[in-house]
């Protein structure tokens, strides 16, 4: 590590948020939230999943919505609190379940046709990003989905902004990008793995006949 090269956002960082409020960054609240999970799940290039991972859940109120378009979704959080939050409000949904665990080293068995990696990769280091990608591409199926949705406004605990995590994702070999929303607040990626063959992933029109 070199000598301006910063380590990731220490774990206390997020269990002292979580104990000074339920859901302290407001997101079951804010118009902002509110409106980018929307955008969120619109960009979702497939009208259905079969089985679907949330890491860095928080709360629930993106993996409450991601619910609806999955068989299955999975969803976590390192915090204990947040994850409490996170299944009183996904309690009535019996194909959510909501686990503690911290990616990439605790990454859950057997593979996805959805991963959604939100407001989590500028929280880590480089080589902890390298390896939780590298941990998302190995469990994506052939022609899965990946989303990555990130503030794209400097933060102090921050290590990267949207833009950032957009340029790294762009070096991935596998992935074909198939949205790319940008906004001065956030950055809202869509990619799709190729398929086994190496085809890209089909656009939405693609998959549907229309090309």
């Amino acid at each position: 590590m070199t000598r301006t090269e910063r380590t990731g956002t220490p774990a206390r960082y997020f269990e002292t948020m979580y104990e000074r409020a339920d859901d302290p960054w407001h997101l079951a609240e804010r118009w902002y939230e509110e409106r980018k999970y929307a955008l969120t799940v619109a960009a979702l290039p497939l009208p259905r999943y079969r089985r679907a991972f949330e890491p860095a859940c928080s709360v629930g109120e993106l993996t409450r919505r991601l619910a609806g378009r999955c068989d299955e979704l999975l969803a976590g959080d390192r915090v204990a609190s947040a994850v409490a939050t996170a299944r009183k409000r996904t309690a009535e949904l019996d194909h959510v379940t909501v686990r503690q665990l911290t990616v990439p080293e605790e990454w859950p068995d057997g593979t996805f046709d959805l991963i959604v990696l939100s407001e989590i990769l500028y929280y880590l280091d480089g080589g902890t990003t390298d390896r939780l990608l590298d941990r998302a591409l190995g469990a994506l199926e052939p022609g899965g989905t990946l989303v990555t949705v990130h503030w794209d406004r400097p933060v102090a605990e921050h290590l990267a902004t949207g833009t950032g995590v957009a340029d790294r994702l762009a070096s991935v070999p596998g992935l074909r990008l198939l949205a790319d929303h940008r906004e001065p607040d956030f950055v809202l990626q869509v990619h799709g793995r190729d398929l086994h063959d190496g085809t890209p992933a089909p656009t939405p029109a693609e998959h549907g006949g229309l090309v």
